[in-house]
């Protein structure tokens, strides 16, 4: 049965959004859709939240974190801890499609792999990004989270965290956020892809729920597919947008789902605690999002769409 292609995505998502669209409606995969658009958004050098500026680690290294998964199948590719090169989605595709035997390849040993599959290197951190590696350290009243969102007593205490280990470490001289994606095609395939560079100033090494599959990201073209944005270790907690597809298995509505998956979170100790974001897309082509905080969007376009849709997240 012919459906009506969707795709749908966080804060962020613009910059590659029409692109996916346009494969969809050429009568692309949802597939190409869903890595088109992210490697959009990767090489968009005003976003330093993935790709190429990121920020970068406590030791003043952009390390990128990428997955996709594919609803039909449950098949599924992600790298952790990448340096060096500017496209993890495209070397995500390729641990799913060439080294099925693996899901998952981080640090160096997914650096191998993309230097055997012939991935060009490029310098990720900018120099914009290391002037906000340095001055991000400073107090604000702002998250780093890149959504619009306020600071809490989290943020605040993650930063004076992330400050000792920077000054221990000794990063060299010289907001931390994912983009979700997530396409529905003509011929009913669901995936969803993530990217980011993970929180700023982390230990270096760190690999958020964006590599992890049920966490960051999970696709099950019989039920749906959701991601999530945010505070990666409550997702990962609470296996969040697995959490979201069960929601949506056990016949909750696409909002519903969601607001389920965040309020669980939300029952969690976490000295850390800061924003945690999740969105889905069901088979019938039904979305929604929602977010901790006032003011959240996520974007949307349908083969009908003549420009970019953006809808408010309910908030938990």
């Amino acid at each position: 049965m012919k459906v009506t292609p969707v795709i749908l995505g966080s804060e962020r998502s613009e910059v590659g959004l029409a692109l996916g669209m346009d494969i969809l409606r050429r009568g692309g995969s949802a597939l190409d859709a869903v890595e088109a658009t992210i490697r959009k958004c990767e090489d968009n050098l005003d976003d330093v939240f993935l790709g190429t500026g990121g920020l970068p680690n406590a030791q003043g290294v952009v390390e990128l974190d990428a997955s996709i998964m594919v609803g039909s199948t449950r098949a599924f590719g992600a790298v952790g801890a990448l340096k060096h090169y500017p496209n993890p989605i495209s070397i995500a595709r390729r641990v799913m499609e060439v080294l099925p035997q693996h899901c998952l390849l981080v640090g160096e040993g997914a650096e191998l792999f993309a230097h055997e599959q012939g991935f060009a290197t490029a310098e990720l951190l900018t120099e914009y990004s290391r002037r906000r590696y340095r001055e991000g350290l400073a107090p604000s009243a702002l998250s780093l989270e890149g959504e619009n969102t306020m600071a809490v007593d989290g943020d605040e205490l993650y930063r004076l965290s992330a400050l000792e280990l920077v000054e221990r470490l000794g990063p060299p001289e010289g907001m931390y956020g994912t983009v979700n994606i997530i396409a529905l095609d003509r011929n009913g395939e669901l995936v969803t892809g993530v990217s980011t560079s993970g929180y700023p100033w982390k230990y270096p090494g760190r690999v958020g729920d964006s590599s992890l599959p049920g966490c960051g990201n999970y696709a099950d073209s019989r039920y749906g597919a959701a991601a999530c944005t945010g505070r990666g270790e409550l997702s990962m907690r609470v296996g969040g947008a697995r959490s979201v597809v069960e929601g949506l298995r056990a016949g909750l509505s696409p909002l519903d789902a969601c607001l389920s998956m965040l309020r669980d979170a939300a029952t969690l100790p976490d000295p850390f605690r800061a924003e945690l974001r999740t969105l889905c897309l069901t088979p019938d082509g039904r979305h929604a999002a929602a977010s901790g905080q006032a003011s959240a969007t996520y974007n949307v376009m349908t083969s009908d769409s003549v420009s970019i849709e953006v809808h408010n997240r309910v908030t938990v």
